[in-house]
């Protein structure tokens, strides 16, 4: 098979792809992550450095074979409520309740919401989040100290003992370049180490410095508004998900991660332009279309990735929710990626009997 989107230079959609994973996760993770990552202190340089820049690599891809990408573009189209991140839920009887799919990170634009979103924000009654722990620092610190084998390894060992040397060396030097040496991290999950490289510095720095991204800036809004607050999952829950993967699995992505270097920061500008045109139905057919390409040994790696991380999940958050939003007057943030497809938060709803539209 041909390779996808091929270029003379290290293919562009390669190198989205080789961050794509850990991004995904780490974006639909991040009520946990983030607030693990406020507990862990970071290099100076780097609490001073919150400027992302990056690029859009859609464009350099479409470039390099516009057929294909083209193609890709006709999948991604096809993708059930592929386009649009803001949604009406009615049933006969209540009051209308409101979908926002969200991008938890602390980038201003994300945090501006689309048209219409703040108006639907101040009407509703009661507020749904993935997880409500995240406005309560230590109710989350008690729940995930309880169980520190998701976070830790606690049976002796150490990262160091699932690495070949060249690995180690390619980690001790990757880790080195972000101000965190290994020695600190040995201990943490391979997954949890990658919270650290798969987002750009400047991400880590504002929520360091107590940035709320947007899921908890509404969370808080909501208390400080009287406003009745939800979660659907627990943070324990959360790191569940991301732990039952493999390890080695981790690994991989982990050490293919370390190689992009400055790279992740275009990697997050195009998930965020991605994001902010609507386009979710694009994200995960591009991540699948390339990683199969690139390792065809790994598709079901990338086939548990998805069910555990994606699907298993959205089935949770929309039996939650249906109650809830029952009562009308709802305004639910999750992130955007559990909305698309036929096994999607909005697909699942509407089994439930509730009419969804997207707000243009």
């Amino acid at each position: 098979m041909n390779r996808l989107l091929r270029s003379p230079r290290l293919s562009i959609a390669d190198r989205f792809a080789d961050a794509g994973l850990w991004l995904m996760a780490v974006l639909n993770l991040s009520a946990a992550i983030c607030f693990i990552l406020t507990l862990l202190s970071l290099s100076p340089a780097h609490a001073a450095d919150d400027a992302c820049g990056g690029r859009n690599l859609i464009a350099d891809m479409r470039a390099s074979d516009p057929v294909r990408f083209a193609a890709l573009e006709r999948q991604a189209a096809a993708v059930p409520n592929g386009k649009g991140i803001f949604w009406k839920i009615e049933k006969a009887g209540l009051a209308p309740s409101y979908l926002l799919g969200t991008m938890h990170v602390t980038d201003p634009r994300v945090l501006a919401m689309p048209t219409g979103a703040d108006a639907a924000y101040e009407t509703a009654k009661t507020v749904i989040v993935e997880s409500d722990e995240i406005v309560d620092d230590r109710k989350a610190a008690a729940a995930l100290m309880m169980q520190p084998e998701l976070t830790m390894f606690t049976d002796g060992k150490s990262i160091k003992d699932f690495l070949q040397a060249d690995e180690q060396e390619k980690l001790t030097a990757g880790l080195k370049r972000r101000g965190i040496p290994l020695t600190l991290v040995a201990k943490m999950k391979p997954w949890m180490i990658a919270s650290f490289v798969a987002l750009p510095a400047c991400e880590l720095s504002r929520k360091a410095a107590g940035a709320s991204f947007l899921d908890k800036k509404l969370a808080e809004d909501a208390l400080t508004q009287g406003k009745a607050l939800k979660g659907l999952e627990t943070l324990v829950e959360q790191l569940k998900a991301m732990d039952a993967l493999p390890v080695q699995f981790h690994l991989d992505a982990l050490i293919e991660t370390l190689d992009l270097g400055d790279t992740v920061a275009d990697v997050m500008e195009t998930t965020t332009e991605l994001y902010l045109t609507g386009d979710t139905g694009m994200v995960m057919p591009l991540m699948k279309a390339v990683s199969e390409e690139k390792s065809p040994d790994n598709s079901t790696d990338y086939a548990d990735f998805e069910q555990r991380i994606v699907i298993d999940r959205n089935k949770t958050m929309a039996s939650r929710a249906k109650p809830i939003l029952d009562g009308g007057s709802v305004f639910m943030a999750v992130g955007a990626l559990h909305l698309p497809g036929n096994e999607g938060v909005i697909e699942l709803l509407r089994e439930d009997g509730f009419t969804i539209t997207a707000i243009d």
